[in-house]
């Protein structure tokens, strides 16, 4: 006899026991093949993350659009040079109604179009929102602040938010960025299409050089001290910590790891 799968009601189960409780406000990173085939999919999963959340709590995902980018930064796939220029002029300017995410799984997809989400307005580092505290967790997001103090994490870090990582590992963990602002870290030009006063532009700003090459390593040493919680969701290893103490830790973590900080 084969083990049932997961449903709606056993991951709501499962994330309770893991230690997510009503009217927590919790960012979400998430891989839905690890967590096992699930009648209804995402629709299903968020169901369930907002079944323990309840009405009081906030359910918030990262929606990136990072193709809205300058394309001599391109490596997957790279694009040839003379095509730079058509890219710049013809990219459509960045709707936080329309653009899709791209690259952060499907359970992103399905918060950022749940009815009553809330996305920030940045071209390229956006996140979304359901539930109680998505208005104001979303309304700031500086264009020269991807995942910095004037972005949503700042915003999360603030609200004693915590971190779920389902089935993924550490190495996609967004709070740690905001540690890369806190820090002496290289910047970057990027380029993206905009809506301004003057209609569709093509704009350049600069920002921190984010790089999670090393945040495998950061989370194996932040869980050495963490306040965790870990246990399986579905068939996912899944963790819960908060987002501010990550966020804490990874600062000195970068200051002694990483020579440029």
């Amino acid at each position: 006899m084969t083990d049932l799968p997961p449903t709606r009601a056993s991951l709501a189960a499962d994330l309770t026991a893991l230690g997510l409780r009503s009217g927590d406000t919790v960012i979400v990173h998430s891989s839905l093949r690890a967590v096992g085939w699930v009648p209804g999919g995402r629709v299903a999963v968020t169901q369930a993350l907002l079944d323990v959340l309840g009405p009081a709590g906030t359910l918030v995902v990262p929606t990136q659009t990072m193709e809205n980018s300058d394309p001599k930064h391109w490596q997957r796939p790279p694009v040839p040079e003379s095509w730079w220029p058509v890219i710049r002029e013809h990219m459509p300017a960045f709707d936080p109604a329309v653009w899709p995410s791209r690259g952060i799984g499907a359970l992103a997809e399905a918060v950022r179009t749940w009815p009553g989400a809330v996305r920030s307005n940045h071209p390229q580092a956006s996140f979304a929102a359901v539930g109680a505290q998505a208005s104001s967790l979303m309304a700031r997001h500086e264009l020269e602040s991807h995942l910095g103090e004037g972005s949503p994490l700042a915003a999360l870090e603030r609200a004693g938010a915590r971190v779920l990582l389902l089935g993924v590992g550490y190495d996609v963990c967004t709070a740690f960025h905001l540690a890369e602002y806190r820090v002496p870290s290289p910047k970057t030009e990027h380029g993206c299409a905009l809506l301004t006063e003057r209609g569709r532009e093509w704009v350049t700003y600069t920002d921190v050089a984010t790089n999670s090459d090393d945040f495998d390593k950061l989370g194996a040493a932040y869980e050495q001290t963490a306040t965790l919680r870990r246990g399986s969701v579905g068939a996912a290893d899944t963790r819960l910590f908060p987002a501010a103490e990550a966020i804490a830790f990874a600062v000195e973590w970068l200051r002694t790891n990483r020579p440029e900080a």
